[in-house]
């Protein structure tokens, strides 16, 4: 092979490499991303949620699914205490929903610890396909003993 042909050959490859780590979703970890339980979660998140593929993201105990992302979750956040906005069950743990970002929801873990934030976009997913995917991995958290009084998605 002639130094040439070499030289594309490798410039290709080095191409298409950066290209393979395009696809990484670039994340900032919680600040309790390292708790033990959340490499619990973090290992048997799924390969896809409600026909989204899972993607590699650059931060501990992370998780992102679809291109572009259009769900992201965070695990090692401060335990939610009582609050005023609505809390729903789905995938046996009980979720508060902010709807603030609409039509980009965010759902935080209630009654576990550490708790876990899913950032999703409804446009594109179902939250009850999405946490009720999730919960297989987020029930693995300790519970606190705090439940949900108003479970609308269960009714």
């Amino acid at each position: 092979m002639t130094r040439r042909a070499l030289a594309a050959v490798l410039s290709l490859a080095g191409a298409l490499t950066l290209a393979g780590c395009a696809s990484t979703v670039s994340l900032t970890p919680a600040e309790g991303a390292n708790d033990p339980a959340c490499a619990d979660v973090t290992v048997r998140l799924p390969d896809s949620v409600d026909g989204q593929q899972r993607r590699w993201t650059d931060a501990q105990a992370t998780g992102a699914w679809g291109n572009p992302a259009s769900v992201i979750l965070t695990c090692g956040l401060d335990t939610p205490g009582p609050s005023t906005l609505p809390c729903e069950t789905a995938g046996g743990v009980d979720w508060l929903m902010d709807d603030a970002d609409a039509p980009r929801y965010r759902f935080t873990s209630f009654g576990r610890t550490p708790a876990v934030e899913v950032y999703l976009n409804y446009d594109v997913v179902s939250a009850r396909e999405v946490l009720d995917q999730l919960g297989l991995a987020v029930g693995r958290l300790p519970a606190t003993g705090a439940v949900c009084t108003d479970r609308p998605i269960d009714e």
